[in-house]
């Protein structure tokens, strides 16, 4: 998959954050899913969203 890989919308509004259950933005270029409540990004490994706290980059790093 290349690095601009598109998330299917469909599974952008299923998907929420797993800490807050809050709802998730899609970041293309780093290829993230990111949590504004959580101030976490969850990333996207060959098109598969790993939506584990312990694998999510903090925000505020």
């Amino acid at each position: 998959m290349s690095d601009t890989a598109k998330v299917d919308p469909k599974l952008l509004e299923i998907l929420v954050c797993p800490l807050t259950k809050g709802p998730l933005s899609y970041d293309a270029q780093r290829q993230e899913l990111v949590s504004q409540q959580a101030r976490l990004a969850y990333p996207i490994r060959d098109g598969i969203p790993i939506m584990l706290v312990d694998e999510a980059r903090s925000l505020d790093d």
